[in-house]
């Protein structure tokens, strides 16, 4: 009677589902997306690391692709280029990004909003338009030219267009809102009572920034200079236009060996190494942000 009794009572209680059956059903609910990615993305990419091993005239894989790129000067010349472009337009964007993200904290909500929506308002601007901008504010009969001979400082235009000075402006100028936003955001959560003690207890306003505001923001600052960094390497209509040819960058080089020359092989070997740095590069980010925590 007793077993009975126990019998009825595990019967009225309904068994829960087994984990192989919820594994499927989560399978399931996320194929659609699952091969949204792998077509998207994924596939892409396969497809560049495996064109840049494929020997076309024998179909077997190879890696003399990769040799060859090792070999010439010219590709080594043109990435080392495009990584000390990139660095450089990182640390221009930092060195204003961040004054202008700590100002805008400090300014009154009304003139917080202007200052905000002026910044998002470059993502409603055509990079192509800005980048032919640049042109007309950096010609030899430009603005900044033509400000600087009225006043004297120089008796001829100077040379900042078709070179790497106008290209490090064009890319500062694109990515700045990639670094100022994000770091508003973290900034504006800080805790203001952690600076209004440490004032409290005799440190001065560049100790508490230094000692208590900056340190609490610096994450934000690295992911972002990342993510500056990581978009400045595939940058192509800005060096293209304010290069003017005489500064070739990966992007342009890519262009280069996929409309002109047909030599897409090549072009894998560029991607795929391009594609290893970065990587590389949020790897060590990432393990540097460990061992910080």
């Amino acid at each position: 009677m007793t077993l009975t009794h126990h019998a009825n009572g595990a019967g009225a209680i309904a068994p829960p589902a087994p984990r192989r059956r919820q594994g499927w059903q989560m399978l399931l609910l996320l194929a659609p997306v699952l091969v949204l990615i792998l077509t998207v993305f994924d596939w892409p990419l396969l497809q560049t690391m495996y064109w840049s091993i494929l020997d076309e005239d024998t179909g077997r894989l190879t890696l003399a692709h990769f040799r060859e790129f090792w070999e010439s000067q010219a590709y080594l010349r043109i990435i080392w280029r495009t990584l000390r472009i990139a660095l450089t337009v990182t640390v221009v964007t930092i060195l204003l990004g961040y004054p202008l993200a700590y100002w805008a904290t400090r300014l009154s909500s009304g003139a917080r909003f202007v200052v905000l929506g002026l910044v998002v308002m470059t993502f409603w601007v055509s990079i192509l338009v800005r980048t032919y901008a640049w042109i007309v504010v950096l010609g030899s009969s430009g603005l900044i030219n033509r400000s600087l001979m009225g006043m004297g400082l120089t008796e001829k235009p100077v040379q900042f267009l078709y070179n790497e000075v106008g290209i490090v402006i064009g890319m500062v100028n694109v990515l700045l809102p990639f670094l100022v936003l994000p770091l508003y955001a973290a900034m504006v959560r800080v805790d203001p009572r952690l600076m209004q003690v440490a004032q409290t207890m005799g440190a001065r306003p560049m100790r508490v920034f230094w000692q208590v505001f900056f340190p609490l923001t610096v994450g934000a600052l690295v992911t972002s200079a990342i993510l500056v960094f990581i978009l400045a390497l595939g940058f192509y209509i800005t060096p293209a236009i304010l290069g003017g040819g005489k500064v070739p960058l990966v992007a342009n080089m890519m262009d280069l060996l996929i409309n002109r020359v047909a030599n897409w092989n090549m072009a894998a070997v560029v991607s795929v190494v391009l594609l290893a740095m970065t990587l590389s590069l949020y790897a060590l980010y990432q393990r540097l942000r460990d061992g910080r925590t």
